[in-house]
């Protein structure tokens, strides 16, 4: 068994501080496997990265025409979104064409990740409520999908409520595994959430993006997923957010969705890296260090660096575009809070 590798390193001075590892598996939507590094099978939660697979059995199902729900709409059923007040203000839109109130989401709330609307929050003591956690796009849809077939509200996320149960089952038809082969746990917001190989998380994403093979209603759904989220990479994290931005470079090609303890999440339409849909998956085996600078704005130590180096390997990215993303990685120059620099982090792997 290969084990996990080492995907990027600290250094301060001339010395290796801190050496982060990991795994990754790229594959096309025929399920070949591409490129890999470390353990292609390593078994991991998608955590947040799930969110456009939990999205999808609504929107094959008409959930999208039964509520008129807009691309931005849809795009934040699939998101880890900020809590800006624009997100604020589009859930709070969605609830109103469904009929629910924000007391049927059992997310639970946490502070916003927007600078901004973090700052009015402690002015002015505000008390964060369930459409604050940045999972609430995508709770408002599973209680929507629970009305609109008619099914209890109050126990939407049991493991055996009928919307679960399809969940699981569209999520192991589109990344090829049995349902009984998912690792099951309690994601964060509460929700239902699925661990499972590597090389099957990226054959996922490879079909969500290029859904040829699979019956008429789910391609349907598959793009319109696709769409949206590449319509409005705002709604998906929040302006100046890795997805968001990677999503605005990608201008409809690339699509990602971010997920906690270092996984990630990537979808290359067809034609990009050749005629194929291809997926790409990865887990940082010790998780992916946040920190926020003294504006408030948080930054991700592990996952963007590597996501844009696998990209710039596989020449996804033109120099232009890995320019504009520079911020982000791959190499970065690291500074401390009196702006000297004390040294750089920079990616180690060839896939």
């Amino acid at each position: 068994m290969t084990l996990t590798q080492p995907i990027l390193e600290l250094i301060r001075g001339s010395v290796i501080e801190a050496t982060h590892f990991g795994s990754i598996a790229v594959v096309d939507s025929t399920g070949k496997l591409l490129h890999s590094l470390g353990d292609p099978d390593t078994v991991a939660f998608l955590r947040s990265s799930a969110k456009p697979f939990q999205a999808l059995p609504f929107v094959e199902q008409g959930g999208v025409e039964h509520y008129n729900y807009t691309q931005a709409e849809l795009a934040l059923s699939c998101a880890s979104h900020e809590t800006s007040q624009l997100h604020l203000d589009t859930v709070q839109a969605m609830q109103a064409k469904i009929g629910i109130e924000e007391k049927y989401l059992q997310c639970g709330p946490h502070l916003p990740g927007d600078a901004n609307k973090l700052k009015q929050v402690i002015k002015e003591d505000i008390e964060p409520t369930s459409n604050f956690n940045n999972c609430s796009g995508k709770h408002t849809t599973m209680l929507a999908f629970a009305k609109m077939r008619g099914l209890p509200l109050e126990n939407y996320l049991d493991f055996d409520h009928p919307i679960q149960k399809e969940i699981l089952k569209t999520f192991s038809e589109m990344c090829g595994i049995e349902m009984d082969k998912v690792e099951l746990g309690i994601d964060g917001c509460s929700a239902p959430n699925f661990a499972i190989p590597l090389v099957h998380a990226a054959l996922g994403m490879a079909r969500i993006c290029d859904p040829r093979g699979l019956g008429e209603a789910r391609a349907v759904a598959c793009k319109k997923i696709t769409a949206a989220m590449a319509a409005h990479p705002e709604m998906v994290s929040n302006y100046g957010e890795f997805d968001c931005e990677l999503m605005k470079v990608g201008e409809g090609k690339i699509i990602t969705k971010r997920g906690a303890e270092g996984f990630q999440i990537i979808g290359l339409m067809p034609g990009v890296y050749g005629d194929k849909g291809v997926g790409i998956a990865f887990k940082v085996t010790d998780g992916d260090k946040s920190s926020m600078s003294d504006k408030l704005v948080t930054s991700t130590r592990v996952r963007p660096s590597v996501a844009l180096e696998i990209l710039r390997q596989l020449n996804v990215l033109n120099e232009e575009q890995l320019k504009s993303l520079a911020s982000f990685g791959p190499a970065k120059i690291l500074k401390n809070y009196a702006g000297l620099v004390t040294g750089k982090s920079h990616p180690v792997f060839r896939l």
